[in-house]
């Protein structure tokens, strides 16, 4: 599992990488590719 350390590190990295304004993009397709991979194991699921 991913620490506190480890999410702080990476938003920093990706922040330089970036720049602020790519990060509400990139959240908001995290959050899409996160809601699309619990559907999909839910249908697993009940398959």
């Amino acid at each position: 599992m991913i620490g506190s350390t480890e999410v702080i590190i990476i938003a920093i990295v990706i922040l330089v990488l970036f720049g602020s304004a790519a990060l509400p993009k990139f959240a908001r397709s995290l959050g899409k590719a996160k809601k699309e991979f619990e559907k999909g194991i839910k249908e697993e699921e009940k398959g």
